[in-house]
This record gives structure tokens, sequence and C-alpha cells, in this order.
């Protein structure tokens, strides 16, 4: 079997950090440069820079680069010497193999533990992981369904990819049978079991919080829905809260087409654009006074953008979001609802086994979470009512 464009780079760039030509702190190439350099696309160039940054080889600072990593990876285990080496670690690896499809390796903001607690749980129990990456991509998302599927894997875990409709391939698992555990989110109408928080209930206490500490002009800040019932289901909760208080929120409160946080768009470009409708956002609407942003990252373009006019957070605005990675990232720790990674990791391992030996397991299992809160959320305090 041909070696994979994406796998060639990836190894030509280990080899030159290996020999000492990339020492560490040196930058990298950029997508661009390595799609130029070997005629590729920069989906194959981004696979190549997402596997080293797996192992460890560089880190990614966002805006600035790729950087080769301070400490680095035993080479002797990553590098194949030979072709009989990778055959070797090729049957070792189809033991008890099971398929993970992700969007793309996790940050510290969402999914890095759920993926250590994955694979923690996984070799508890004996099984090998195939990882294999989708970026956002339905096509990817087909491809990769079918490449674990002729590696003979036993089990699919996936995290599906945000669209109106359900890829072939995915459809055909559940018709079949086959084990398989969605995560994050559920599919409507589709009988796939599924490991998920309850982001309803999760985004309506977040409100009501923000209610409770007298802000009445609440927004809400997120990528498109398109289908995806994760992103619905905290839309829902949002206006729930505000109906619960016999109050109509208003359409201009919804701000639902965030792009940068995508893996399928170019970060940079949509990073400014986000930066746009935001700012233009604050200036139509001077009676909100708190934002709930649906991921991290979101949270922080928003800020970014509040103390380039002039904003203090919290005492001008107020910010909540879903998720936070901890205090090494930001001096805004903003409060927000914590999902149980580790929990859902290994909830996910757990089902996909006993499908594995043929147990039934519930179609749909919500997890918990926490409201934890930060240093962004400040208390209106409402004018004295007038004495006659």
């Amino acid at each position: 079997m041909e070696t994979p464009l994406y796998e060639k780079i990836y190894l030509n760039l280990l080899k030159q950090i290996e020999t000492g030509q990339l020492q560490p702190r040196d930058q990298v190439p950029t997508e661009k440069e390595l799609a130029d350099q070997y005629q590729v696309s920069r989906i194959t160039s981004k696979k190549a820079l997402d596997k080293l940054v797996q192992i460890g080889a560089i880190d990614r600072i966002r805006g600035k680069g790729s950087y080769v990593s301070d400490t680095l990876p035993d080479f002797g285990a990553l590098v194949p010497k030979n072709d009989d080496e990778q055959i070797v670690r090729q049957s070792q690896a189809v033991n008890g193999l099971i398929g993970v499809i992700i969007p793309e390796f996790f940050s510290d903001f969402f999914g890095r533990k759920m993926l250590r607690n994955i694979e923690k749980r996984c070799s508890e129990l004996n099984l090998n992981l195939l990882v294999k990456l989708t970026y956002g991509c339905q096509e990817e998302e087909e491809e990769a369904i079918n490449t674990m599927i002729e590696h003979q894997v036993k089990g699919v875990i996936i995290y599906p990819v945000n669209g109106q409709h359900y890829t072939a391939s995915l459809l055909r698992l559940v018709l079949e049978g086959f084990p398989l555990v969605l995560i994050d989110r559920h599919l409507k109408g589709i009988p796939a079991c599924s490991v998920y928080t309850d982001n309803k209930t999760a985004a309506q206490n977040l409100t009501e919080f923000l209610f409770s500490q007298g802000h009445k002009d609440i927004a809400f800040v997120s990528p498109p829905e398109e289908f995806t019932s994760s992103i619905e289901e905290r839309i829902q909760g949002f206006m729930t809260a505000y109906s619960q208080r016999g109050i109509g929120v208003s359409p201009n409160y919804l701000l639902t087409d965030m792009f940068s946080t995508s893996p399928v768009f170019n970060q940079s470009d949509e990073f400014f654009e986000d930066q746009i409708k935001l700012r233009k956002f604050i200036e139509e609407n001077p009676d909100v006074t708190a934002f709930i942003a649906c991921e991290y990252e979101i949270a922080c373009v928003l800020a970014q953008v509040l103390k380039s006019l002039g904003k203090s957070i919290p005492n001008d605005y107020t910010i909540a979001c879903f998720d936070h990675p901890g205090t090494l990232y930001n001096d805004l720790i903003f409060t927000h609802i914590q999902q149980d990674e580790e929990l859902i990791g290994t909830k996910t391992v757990e089902l996909l086994h006993k499908q594995i030996h043929g147990e039934n397991v519930p179609i749909q299992n919500m997890i918990d979470f926490q409201l934890v809160e930060g240093n962004t959320v400040s208390k209106v305090i409402l004018p004295a009512k007038a004495h006659s």
C-alpha cells in the first residue's frame, strides 16, 4: 500500500527534527508553504502538522505559527526503520482495534481530557485505537468510516461533522447494527447510541444565573446551528430561560454565524470577520449587558473585541460560556459550564465495549455538568424604587 501524502510530509519533517535540521523553538513551514512545496492541498499539509502536534514534536501558537517543541518525543518509537518494522506495527495494532473519528485533535478547551479517558479505558479493556481526522468535512468523515471498516475495527466512536445531512457511511453503520457510539451530540431520528452533555439544561441554568445577577438583556453567540444537536439545544435552553421569566427573547440577541472556531475554515480570515460581526452587534445592541458564548474560543474573541472598544470585563460587560481550559491561558476566568469530559470518555468506551459483546445499550446517554463561577460576571445593581 502506497504511503499517504500527509504521512510522507510528516515523516520528512520528523526526520528533519530528529537529525537537528530543525532545532527546538525553530519555526516549521506553514500549511501553505508545505502545500506549495509538496504540491498538495492544505488539508493534506494540515494533517501532517496535526500529527506532529499529536506526538509532541511541535507546538502550535495561535496567530504565530508552529515551532519545534522544547521537549522532543522518542524518535526511535516513532520513525519506522524499514518496511518490515512498519508491517509488524500494523499487525500488532489490528488486535482488538476500534476506530475513533474526530474533527481535529482536541484542545485543552474541550475534548483532550475526554480523548485521554477514551484511550485509558480502551487500554484497560485491551483495545487499541485507530484515530482519523475529518477536519469538519463530511467527505473526510465518509472516507474515515470506510477506512475503519477496511481495517476491520470492532467498533467505532464518532464525533460527527456538523451538517444538514448525515453521511451515507454513518447511516449504513447504524442500519447494519455495527457497534457505534456518537460523542458530544446525537442524530435526530437516527437510533444510534450517543453520549453527550445535557446541553439544554446547561444553557438554561447559565442564562438563569445571569438573570439572577440582574442582567435583563442577554445575548447568545455561537457557530451556525446547521442541524447540530449540541448547538440547537444550547439555543433552546437560552430561549427557555427567557420564556420562563415571561420575556420574549429578541431575534437580534441571537448571533449565530461565528466561523473562526470551525476546522473547515481559514481561521485567520474567519477570526477577523468574526471580530467585525461582533463589533457591529455591540454597536447595534447597546442594551445588551451580558453574553453567553457557545464555546470558549468564541468567548475569547468576544473579550478581545470588547477590550479593543475600551470596555471592561466584567464592569461594562459580562461574559459566560461553555468549557474553560483553566488559569494558564487567560487572566479572564469565564463563568462557564464545565462538561464532565472524563465521564463522557469512559462511558463512551464502556457502551461500545458492551455492543461489541452483543449487549443492548441505551440510545441516549446524557451526562451531567457543573456551573463554575469565574471573574467575568458582574452583578447589576438595580435602581431603588422611589417612595411616594
